[in-house]
């Protein structure tokens, strides 16, 4: 499969940066795919996971905030966050979630109530992803094909 050049920059760093055959992200209009050769757009992001596939692998990332600009160059995703799912922990997760719940009840009007479940149905959906890796992760280790 073709591969073509991808970056994710978050404020803090660069979180990655390589050669990749596809790209799973969360826009603000729908989870979109992107293979080498796209044609060029540029997208909002909604809170979500991020999938990136390459040499075999892939590497799921919570992100939130930012966009996504597809162009002849690649794709390039600037993120306000960009956390490996493997580093968030259950109670951080569950912490946010509990923060956004909250959010819901205070929001007042209605792009504030918007805002507020579209961010909590996003983390709902990045606890279910982590839980659906890790127990693909135990079935690999049992040797379930």
């Amino acid at each position: 499969m073709a591969t073509f050049p991808f970056e994710l920059v978050s404020p803090e760093r660069l979180v990655y940066s390589g050669a990749v055959t596809e790209v799973i992200v969360p826009g603000s209009e729908g989870e979109f795919g992107v293979l080498a050769g796209h044609a060029p757009f540029v997208s909002t992001l909604k809170p979500g996971v991020l999938t990136i596939k390459g040499d075999g692998a892939e590497k799921k990332l919570f992100v939130r905030g930012g966009f996504a600009e597809a162009n002849p160059a690649g794709l390039t995703v600037l993120a306000e966050t960009a956390v490996p799912l493997s580093e968030l922990r259950h109670e951080l997760l569950a912490q946010m979630i509990k923060d956004a719940e909250e959010d819901v009840e205070d929001a007042k009007g209605d792009a504030a109530m918007l805002r507020a479940t579209s961010y909590l149905d996003a983390l709902k959906t990045t606890a279910a992803a982590i839980e659906a890796d890790a127990h693909s992760v135990r079935i690999e280790r049992l040797g379930v094909s």
